[in-house]
């Protein structure tokens, strides 16, 4: 148990919790609070994944052990935030594109 947080995600299991994250985001329309909230909060990514870590007794049981430590994992490095700001944001972007060539 002790080498799961040792290792850091790698880019395609980041590319796919990242995709997921923005999927469920844009399949319940939550695209703007989500990226008010990432922004808000993005200092402070570090210290969500360590309380998920520390936590994990009493998280586990309601979203799996592997969950819980690819989640902490994403959230610990800044650039996934970004990432996921970044993924989430862009279908929004390719909609508003078509509105400013009308105008």
């Amino acid at each position: 148990m002790n080498q799961l947080w040792r290792d850091e995600l790698t880019e395609d299991e980041a590319d796919l919790l990242i995709a997921k994250a923005s999927q469920e985001i844009r399949k319940r329309k939550m695209e703007v609070p989500a990226i008010l909230f990432l922004e808000m909060h993005k200092p402070l990514g570090y210290i969500a994944s360590q309380a998920m870590i520390t936590f994990a007794p009493f998280l586990v049981p309601f979203i799996g052990f592997d969950n819980l430590n690819n989640w902490s994992r994403l959230a610990a490095n800044r650039r996934n935030i970004e990432r996921l700001i970044d993924q989430i944001a862009q279908p929004q972007m390719e909609s508003l594109t078509p509105m400013e060539s009308a105008t």
